[in-house]
């Protein structure tokens, strides 16, 4: 967001107000809907100090204070919102019936929200761009579809599908997930009162000694004493630092790509992300380019959906592509994110003029491989969840051990 200073004639004063906007067209609008004076001119100013600390203040408590709407809610309100939309009901009136119904205090809020943005005249994507964190980009993208095609009903019926897919997921994930968490959780408490309580015993013994301690009992030893002394704190610095890191990737494109750049690179979390974005794109494209849209304007709406910025940015070259006259297929094969057999499978369909059938399947196929990676977690995560455990294991061991077989050593002579 730029900052913006409009200045405004209200009963024969002028008046700046101050605009956070994406550009100065869109600064225009939100000054002509803040005032009810004359807007004389809009132009760009650097921030003042005072309101860069404010912002900051205000987005820091905003993206702790800040929940997204709970799955079961979303899927529930979206599905009722297709019925009385293809009842005829107008949105504005939908809106806030789901939110006078809903029992969800996030999900209320913003469908109020909405109701009142319809109400002032938007449509319901631009006011659903600013729940984007609550909503999510499938959310937007599919409503974005059924505006443009004005089959806004068979959108969010396919949006709640959708939905219900990706929840369906979570819940496999979670599942997958729960023994290598239980297991690692009790690592940790183990691992955490052997530090507190087993360790100082030794410490004693070993500071008796006053011989020079191996690096895995130096280790345990200042584990030790950050634990017992300084417990507290390094729990707080965590907590602030984990906050302020999740402002930064919220509010800084720079740290938020090198995360995501990060992710990419993560053993088996970079194939999760890639298949269920690249599952997600495909199926959105397919829906776009089977309701008629031209492809450049499908690829931008499927394209805005997507989180990872990286993935982003390769498949905004496809876009590029396809504007100066290229074939989709060459926009993909350039990306380097697609197999061949899906290139050749996108070339035949835009050869026949099957596109929209192609895609399809290759969302088919992206999905089947995301669902193989869900259900082969538990063991992909095996050998790391064995090497932790084994790390911990070795370290109390020789920490404690190998001081002992010193003591040893020395009591015989050696």
């Amino acid at each position: 967001m730029k900052y913006f200073l409009a200045t405004v004639l209200t009963k024969g004063k002028k008046e700046q107000i101050p605009i956070y906007a994406k550009d100065k067209i869109d600064a225009q609008n939100i000054a002509k809907m803040k005032s009810t004076g004359i807007l004389i001119k809009v132009v760009e100013a650097n921030e003042p100090f005072e309101a860069q600390f404010s912002r900051f203040q205000k987005d820091f408590l905003k993206n702790i204070k800040k929940k997204k709407i709970k799955p079961d809610a979303l899927i529930a309100s979206i599905r009722q919102l297709a019925v009385m939309t293809n009842a005829g009901i107008s949105i504005y009136d939908s809106l806030s019936e789901i939110a006078n119904a809903s029992e969800d205090e996030a999900l209320k809020t913003v469908f109020s929200k909405l109701a009142d943005d319809i109400n002032s005249g938007h449509s319901l994507s631009r006011s659903m761009e600013n729940f984007r964190f609550e909503l999510g980009n499938l959310t937007i993208a599919m409503v974005q579809l059924g505006e443009k095609t004005g089959n806004l009903d068979e959108a969010l019926y396919s949006l709640a599908d959708m939905l219900e897919e990706i929840r369906a997921n979570i819940i496999k994930f979670k599942k997958a997930m729960a023994y290598p968490r239980n297991v690692m959780i009790a690592m940790a408490i183990a691992f955490v009162v052997l530090i507190s309580y087993v360790v100082p015993e030794f410490k004693t013994i070993f500071e008796e000694l006053d011989a020079e301690l191996p690096v895995p009992t130096q280790i345990l030893l200042t584990l030790e004493h950050l634990f017992n002394n300084y417990g507290p704190y390094v729990l707080a610095i965590l907590f602030g630092a984990f906050m302020i890191f999740k402002y930064l990737i919220n509010n800084n494109k720079q740290i938020k790509y090198g995360w995501h750049e990060l992710l990419l690179k993560t053993y088996l979390i970079k194939n999760i992300i890639k298949y269920s974005t690249l599952s997600r794109f495909t199926l959105v494209f397919s829906e776009l380019i089977r309701a008629g849209i031209p492809i450049a304007e499908a690829l931008d709406t499927s394209i805005d959906m997507i989180d990872n910025l990286p993935l982003k940015i390769k498949l905004q070259s496809v876009r590029i592509t396809v504007e100066k006259g290229g074939n989709l297929n060459k926009g993909l094969k350039d990306t380097e994110l697609f197999e061949n057999m899906i290139i050749q499978m996108v070339s035949a369909g835009e050869d026949s003029g099957t596109l929209d059938t192609m895609i399809k399947k290759v969302a088919e196929y992206y999905k089947m491989r995301f669902d193989a990676i869900i259900d082969g977690l538990s063991e992909a995560i095996e050998p790391i969840m064995l090497f932790i455990i084994a790390s911990m294991v070795i370290l109390l061991a020789l920490g404690i051990f190998l001081p002992m077989w010193d003591m040893g050593n020395a009591v015989q002579g050696r």
